[in-house]
């Protein structure tokens, strides 16, 4: 059910991140900029993507950096989407899980994301998998994410 895309598999893949960015009112380039890229990107292994289903309805992608601070890499999960008709059966802890999965075979020795505060089922998934919200550690400072246009 949860497989890795491939180059051939970028119109869903452009599909689901149309929508996923579609739905909480960001900047989406459309589906076909969003297919080139994807092409491009899984192609030259630049992303991993995993889809779930046939007729895909969840998405997760992740990058992978080498580490300084281990032999290891470090993954970065940018995108895990489930379609609002599938929400509220396991399948986006079951795409996470298999996130992190892939991320544990392909040497990674921790995974980050970045989710917005009000998404409150985000926020709930991630933090009952087990990760740390940084910002709000009582045992150090606390940590902010900068971005800026180039």
């Amino acid at each position: 059910m949860i497989r890795r895309a491939t180059a051939d598999e970028a119109a869903e893949v452009a599909r689901l991140l149309d929508a996923f960015n579609s739905e909480f009112d960001e900047f989406t380039p459309g589906v076909e900029k969003l297919t080139e890229r994807a092409r491009r990107l899984i192609g030259d292994e630049e992303v991993t993507v995993l889809l779930i289903g046939d007729d895909p309805f969840g998405i997760a992608q992740l990058r992978f950096f080498p580490s300084m601070w281990s032999d290891g890499s470090e993954a970065y999960l940018e995108e895990l989407y489930i379609a609002p008709k599938r929400r509220g059966e396991g399948l986006g802890r079951a795409l996470l899980e298999a996130a992190m999965e892939h991320a544990r075979e392909r040497g990674a020795m921790n995974i980050g994301l970045n989710t917005s505060e009000d998404d409150t089922a985000a926020l709930a998934l991630y933090e009952s998998a087990g990760f740390t919200n940084r910002e709000g550690r009582p045992d150090g400072p606390k940590m902010l994410y900068y971005e800026r246009e180039l």
